[in-house]
């Protein structure tokens, strides 16, 4: 039974697909997340739509609450999913 059927996609919902984040200084990520899970921890270069870079420590099951629009392979390590 899935009693999220009747919910309009949205923040206050659960995300309905995860998958894993491959930095790449070049690729735009093909689909941006809502949120950002850290697997194994590390740091994690993320770059916004306004191209502004910033750099997360984060630690194994934080969560960065960040859409993305690219995650650099330069500076970035551990393990990170995105959910949408």
């Amino acid at each position: 039974m899935d009693e999220f059927s009747t919910h309009s996609p949205g923040l206050t919902t659960p995300a309905t697909r995860h998958y894993l984040i491959v930095p790449d200084d070049n690729a735009d990520l093909a689909i941006r997340p809502r949120v950002i899970y850290c697997q194994v921890a590390g740091d994690i270069v993320v770059q916004d739509i306004h191209g502004t870079v910033l750099t997360y420590s984060l630690l194994a099951g934080d969560q960065l609450s960040l859409r993305g629009v690219r995650v650099l392979s330069t500076g970035t390590s551990g393990t990170f999913y995105g959910w949408s």
